[in-house]
């Protein structure tokens, strides 16, 4: 045993938004945000009750004589179902299969009524006196669907749409000194739909197990999921997410508002050696008076001021435009571009604005980041097939499908941790499929940090119906577009999910932001219909037949994924553990989107390929080594046929999905409890900038190269080494490694004839000075592939032999320093291959500390190699006083190390 004595500092370094809860901007300086006690330990006292006991209207609520004793805790943000489940109405939906709709525990809005979750919320606050100002603005930054809002008597107004944000001026009726009673009645979505029935039309694809329901959801502008899809859960969320669900804010402004800014920069590619910025930003009066000021700005600090005499009438709105032909400081010269990651630097700028009155104050003041960058796409492709360009450079699209937590159970903390495992994994585009929610200010802000690239839908989906109120839609999808279009992360505008637009949509984008290009469905103008999305025998993502829809690695595929299980401990936290062992095939199919996913049947299958497990720790770990391999095949088959170097031309691809919306046995890169599966990690090595890949049926290697700079006088190594670590084959080969491009099989793998049942593959890239800068680990069985559909071949039976690798010694030294990092160095000091060993950080009693960041894991070591590790955590997710980090590995014994913090 190892004990450290150390003093802890360890913070998130959340840029920007401290207060609120659900990661939206603040709408001014002088701001606070009404965060509940409840859920959130924030500052103030939310309380709720159902619309139907109350015998009151909101004149009365947001009276304080009003008696709300009886009324429930409240979590806002949050849902009613979120409410409900907290304050032990309701069991949590999101243990074992109690979210099951066929079991009743809690009612669904198809069967009570939309009365049922028709609820009042209040809450009460104060004004501190850094909020002073002549207008005081209350802003709700989403609710769903529909409310009536009131405060101190009186009624402000009402809102509908989940993706609408409203501001509300309450300089009349708010009270500056003593307590404000604010009260919302807010409304179900107007046609909560239901779980598909037999006997019904079914709207959605063939096989894709009733998602969307009956379809009707889809009538309304809202999270068209929470009726039921196989990716989450499959019979639906039983309030469809009604509450407060974004940020409630109160600010303060002088008479004249800044709203909507928008900088448009323009490339006059291929020179990149100036950019022209186009600013324009609506100039509110709210007061009843004339105002005269001046509107003033500037881009960083080295950009010149520019200015414009604004007169504005009683309550005019304009929009004022600064355009670079009049104000010069708007040309910058060799500026500094945002790229994605791998391509280059993600280098932001600042616009800063404000209007002064004649007076000399400063009525409101307003700043945004930005990025100066030019995104486009095309199909001037061999087979039409749609790319990008990012400031003229071709980007082949190695992305992901984000889907959002399935009951908005969002922070900014859990919203980091997703977007920091996601950075990790290497992908540069997100899709924001259209099922989900407009994501928050926070998500965009990472995503510009981070070099993201977000393709944006909105709200429609071919399972479900159209929004019955288009106005309605237009106005959500106008304020979305208006709330997100500075963030160079934005890359593209499509309306559906497959399906279809409404009419107009193309032509209101085009009028709110006319420098992203759009199409109208994610299944058209140059992207091909997705799949396959279940465990698929990873042999056919290599033969390009893993779908029974035909070829899907070519052109550009929106949607081509499989599942990961997770670890042990995480699936001990979203069943009982009698359902975790033996496999409980109800429960786990449930948490698999009804079984969608084949985790019980085909994943299960190739999992016992390594031998029949005698618990869930063991038949978790095995499952490790499947995800593992499928999530990073799936990488490399899409690598190898980039652009024009493979077989077939290969725009991009998208995964679906890499994120988990709930606990469920089908999880991803990491699960809903930010436990990262081995998935990451192999996904990390697939999508390396860098990286040498083994083809399974093909036995080549390539080389994958996603910078924009060539690697000449290169070396590739390839050695094969059986089950007791001996190296039986090996080959270099010379690879000059083009710009953004490809080495297709460079070598070729002859395997011996003698060689063990299972056995290993350890590839090399070495620089021109023999250094190493790349490397990838395979594992691989001599069973034959017999072709599709069979679970056949190499990588995916025969490994039962796995279970006789000898015993490993590791050895693990780490170090820990005031920043809050550990540094390890993990050795194996055995003649055994160390296989994948693992690290894991723990309270004194075995419980994970996640989310934690570890720069490898599950990483195979050859006898006497070590490897380094980083892992950086949070205080805040840190129990008292104790820690321990775990080394372990499948056939290595674990090693403990202590730590102790004052």
């Amino acid at each position: 045993m190892k004990y450290i004595i150390i003093v802890l500092f360890i913070t998130h370094s959340f840029s920007g938004f401290s207060q609120q809860v659900a990661g939206c901007k603040p709408s001014s300086s002088k701001s606070m945000f009404l965060t509940s006690a409840t859920g959130h330990r924030g500052g103030y006292h939310w309380q709720m009750q159902r619309y139907s006991k109350v015998n009151a209207d909101g004149k009365k609520i947001s009276d304080a004589n009003y008696n709300s004793k009886m009324w429930l805790n409240a979590v806002v943000p949050g849902t009613v179902l979120t409410s409900l489940v907290t304050d032990k109405i309701y069991p949590d939906p999101y243990y074992g299969d109690n979210n099951r709709k066929s079991r009743k525990l809690i009612p669904d809005m198809a069967d009570v009524g939309r009365g049922f979750y028709h609820y009042w919320f209040r809450t009460q606050f104060g004004i501190p006196s850094h909020l002073s100002g002549n207008r005081t603005w209350l802003k709700f930054h989403g609710i769903n669907y529909r409310c009536e809002i009131w405060l101190n008597g009186k009624r402000l107004g009402s809102m509908a749409g989940m993706f609408n944000t409203q501001s509300f001026d309450i300089t009349d009726v708010v009270h500056h000194k003593g307590k404000n009673i604010l009260a919302v009645n807010v409304q179900a979505v107007d046609v909560p739909g239901s779980y598909f029935k037999p006997g019904l039309t079914q709207t959605g694809a063939v096989g894709e197990n009733h998602n969307g329901g009956d379809g009707e959801v889809g009538k309304n502008v809202s999270m068209l999921m929470s009726v039921g899809w196989d990716f989450t859960s499959p019979d639906g969320i039983r309030d469809r997410n009604t509450g407060i669900w974004r940020d409630v804010e109160v600010y303060a402004t002088g008479d004249v508002v800044l709203e909507n800014p928008f900088v448009q920069t323009k490339l006059p590619l291929p020179d990149t050696l100036t950019s022209r910025q186009t600013i324009t930003v609506e100039v509110k009066n709210a007061s009843d008076h004339v105002q005269k000021g001046i509107l003033s700005g500037k881009i960083n600090e080295s950009q010149g001021t520019f200015t414009k005499n604004i007169t504005l009438a009683p309550h005019e709105v304009r929009l004022v435009t600064f355009s670079p032909q009049i104000y010069h400081s708007l040309t910058i010269q060799h500026p500094k571009l945002w790229w994605p990651i791998n391509k280059g630097k993600q280098n932001l700028y600042t616009l800063s604005l404000k209007y002064t009155l004649v007076t000399g104050q400063i009525s409101h003041t307003s700043s945004i980041k930005f990025g100066i960058r030019e995104i486009r796409s095309d199909q001037n492709t061999p087979d039409r097939s749609r790319r990008f360009y990012v400031n003229g450079v071709p980007l082949f699209i190695r992305g992901t499908n984000w889907v959002p937590e399935a009951m908005l159970r969002n922070t900014q903390q859990r919203t980091y941790a997703e977007l920091r495992y996601t950075k990790q994994a290497g992908v540069n585009l997100l899709r924001l499929w259209g099922g989900g929610i407009a994501e928050s200010d926070y998500f965009y802000q990472l995503c510009d940090e981070f070099g993201f690239l977000v393709w944006n839908e909105f709200w429609i989906t071919a399972d479900t119906r159209f929004p019955t109120d288009t106005a309605l839609y237009f106005k959500n999808l106008a304020n979305t577009v208006k709330r997100i279009r500075n963030h160079p992360s934005l890359a593209y505008y499509v309306a559906a999910n497959e399906g279809s637009e409404i009419p107009g949509t193309g032509v209101l984008l085009k009028r709110l932001d006319p420098s992203r290009d759009y199409q109208e469905q994610s299944e058209c103008c140059g992207v091909h219909d997705g799949s396959p999305y279940k465990y698929e025998n990873p042999m056919q993502y290599f033969e390009n037949t893993a779908s029974k829809r035909g070829s899907r690695v070519d052109g550009f595929n929106p949607e081509y994924g499989t599942p990961c299980i997770p670890i042990a401990e995480s699936i001990k936290k979203m069943m009982p553990l009698k359902d975790t062992w033996p496999i409980n095939d109800s429960v786990w199919n449930y948490l698999d989107g009804n079984g969608f996913h084949q985790i019980t049947t085909k994943y299960r299958q190739a999992v016992d390929a390594f031998g029949q497990s005698s618990s869930i720790e063991e038949f978790t770990k095995k499952a490790q080594f499947v995800g593992a391999l499928n999530f990073r095949a799936i990488w490399e088959v899409w690598n190898y046929n980039k652009f024009n170097y493979g077989d077939r031309f290969a725009s991009g691809f998208l995964f679906w999905y890499h994120n988990s919306p709930l606990p469920q046995t089908a999880s991803r890169m990491y699960d809903w409890y930010l436990e990262p599966t081995a998935a990451l990690y192999y996904s990390q090595n697939g999508l390396a900038p860098l990286h040498p890949q083994y083809d399974y049926l093909k036995n080549t290697v390539s080389v994958y190269n996603d910078f924009r700079k060539a690697y000449p006088g290169c070396q590739v190594e390839a050695t094969v080494y059986t089950l007791d670590a001996k190296a039986v084959w090996t080959k270099t080969a010379a690879v000059d490694i083009p710009s953004d491009g490809v080495v297709n099989d460079a070598i070729k793998i002859e395997f011996p004839d003698n060689l063990t049942q299972v056995h290993f593959i350890k590839l090399k890239l070495k620089d021109k000075t023999g250094t190493v800068i790349a490397d990838s680990f395979y594992w691989r069985s001599k069973d034959p592939y017999r072709g599709a559909w069979t679970m056949t071949g190499p990588a995916v039976s025969g490994f039962e032999d796995i279970n006789k690798l000898n015993k490993a010694k590791i050895h693990t030294s780490a170090t820990f320093d005031q920043k809050g990092t550990i540094r390890a160095v993990i050795s194996n000091q055995s003649k055994s291959i160390s296989f994948f060993t693992q690290l894991k950080l723990q309270d004194t009693h075995g419980k994970s500390i996640s989310p934690a960041y570890y720069t490898d894991n599950f990483f195979c070591l050859l006898p006497g190699e070590s490897k380094k590790v980083t892992i950086k955590f949070s205080r805040i997710d840190l129990p008292e006083h104790h820690f321990q980090l775990v080394t372990d590995g499948f056939n290595a014994s674990p090693q403990i190390q202590y730590f102790n913090y004052n």
